[in-house]
């Protein structure tokens, strides 16, 4: 079957990223990864793309000076490369409904909590300020309100004694590595079998 050709997009060093590529090294994966493309030239990622052969693609946000003309950029960059499907990956722009709307379906997110639970940053810290037993992390589609898509995937991570923010991100970390491919080879095989997604 054809493999859905897919764009991370990061900011930083890429790390679902880069589980998302050791995934796809499989032939029988769904999705294809063929680029990555970062806001940012530093961002350490674009070097593990490059050294594995992907495509490592700049979009500087901060040489538009609108949003409007910086998405614009990155959907003419990602239209030109044939892509279907985009992951983002650590990503630290929030898109706008239009750019959205534009990839409707297509657009993954990965979040560092059982959403709808704490939206937004800082998410270890607020979970145990609260004292919750229960964390995890999400995949979901991405729509025009922030981190409210639907959920394709989740998992859960217990809250233990004497965690501090690093000790559980890094735990919530291990199961983003893990499900988060998942997700992809879920919505990149409705596509190949060309249903709504």
């Amino acid at each position: 079957m054809r493999r859905i050709p897919t764009a991370v997009l990061i900011s930083g060093r890429g790390s679902n990223m880069m589980a998302l590529v050791e995934a796809a090294r499989d032939p029988a994966y769904p999705a294809k990864i063929t680029c990555v493309l970062s806001n940012r030239p530093d961002a350490k990622g674009l070097a593990f793309a490059a050294d594995n052969g992907i495509a490592a693609v700049v979009a500087d946000h901060t040489a538009f000076e609108h949003r409007d003309e910086f998405e614009a950029a990155i959907d003419a960059e990602l239209r030109s490369r044939g892509i279907e499907l985009i992951a983002l990956a650590g990503f630290m722009r929030i898109l706008s409904g239009r750019f959205i709307s534009g990839w409707e379906g297509r657009i993954l997110n990965i979040h560092p909590s059982l959403l709808p639970a704490y939206k937004g940053l800082h998410t270890h810290e607020r979970v145990l300020a609260d004292g919750k037993a229960i964390h995890g992390c999400t995949v979901h589609h991405v729509t025009a309100d922030l981190d409210a898509g639907p959920t394709i995937l989740q998992a859960e991570v217990p809250v233990l004694e004497g965690d501090d923010a690093e000790t559980l991100a890094a735990r919530v970390l291990k199961e983003e590595h893990r499900i988060y491919p998942l997700a992809l080879a879920q919505v990149a095989k409705k596509l190949q079998a060309n249903t709504s997604i």
